[in-house]
């Protein structure tokens, strides 16, 4: 789509086809986000929607596309899959497909060299394409609330990662390679079923937030205390191990933040 379709077509409350029917069963509206530096945006709506309309991927300049019926009361259908035709969307740095009935990810989407923003979570997956590593300008991630067993490995490759949220899955490990996320400032995974941390973890010291609560963590890697942004004294949430049964060191030993953890493994 041109740049004088793209202006023309923020005007209009429809879409119309190629053969030119005006499809009034869905609506959406191409504007400037705000909260994306004003970036060409489409959030899709329909009240009667029943997939997902080819013509979206006709619209090459979209930089942010939300298909989450998370925000929109008046949409009924969720996504079983993503079309493959994801990957014509090259301009693209925010994705939005949260709370849809996705099982799978398209290898296509690591077609999207742009994307900052990826939000998948409240869906049913249990593993990403390998294409995901393709990914590098990605910085939030967000995968809560699947079926996921482990951080998949290629998402340890996405070393301009600064947000990553995997709360709620069924992750029992962490592969060493998450030592790569050397960027990374937030990992939330409360609510999973860790056993224990990689020590590669604690190389990440540019970590001001980690939640790891309510997991079956019973110790900590024994070099925890290099991660010395996550500060108890200027903020309290910055980490969690609240419903873990941890023993090396005890709870009331992390209550007092990287110095004392540091100490207790001294001693």
């Amino acid at each position: 789509m041109s740049a004088q379709q793209l202006k023309s077509s923020q005007r209009s409350p429809l879409l119309y086809s190629a053969s030119g029917v005006m499809q009034n069963f869905w609506k959406y509206r191409i504007g400037d986000d705000s909260s994306n530096n004003g970036k060409k945006k489409l959030k899709l709506r329909g009240k009667e929607l029943q997939s997902v309309p080819q013509e979206i991927f006709d619209l090459r300049e979209l930089q942010v596309l939300e298909m989450s019926p998370k925000w929109e009361s008046c949409l009924n259908y969720r996504m079983g899959t993503v079309p493959q035709e994801i990957g014509q969307l090259s301009a693209l740095t925010v994705l939005n497909l949260d709370t849809n009935e996705l099982r799978d990810i398209p290898p296509e989407i690591g077609a999207l060299k742009n994307l900052e923003t990826l939000t998948l979570s409240n869906n049913q997956l249990i593993c990403l394409p390998v294409e995901i590593e393709k990914l590098q300008k990605l910085q939030s991630l967000h995968l809560a609330n699947n079926n996921f067993l482990e951080i998949p490995g290629q998402v340890c490759q996405l070393r301009r990662l600064t947000f990553l949220d995997a709360c709620d899955n069924k992750i029992k490990f962490i592969p060493h390679s998450v030592c790569n996320l050397k960027s990374l400032e937030t990992m939330l995974l409360y609510f999973n079923a860790l056993q224990s941390l990689p020590d590669s973890i604690c190389s990440l010291t540019k970590l001001r937030t980690l939640w790891l609560g309510n997991n079956s963590l019973r110790s900590l890697p024994i070099q925890f205390g290099h991660l010395i942004n996550l500060d108890w004294g200027s903020s309290p949430s910055s980490a969690n191990f609240e419903g873990n049964p941890l023993e090396s060191p005890p709870p009331k030993v992390c209550s007092g933040g990287p110095e004392e953890i540091s100490r207790f493994f001294a001693m």
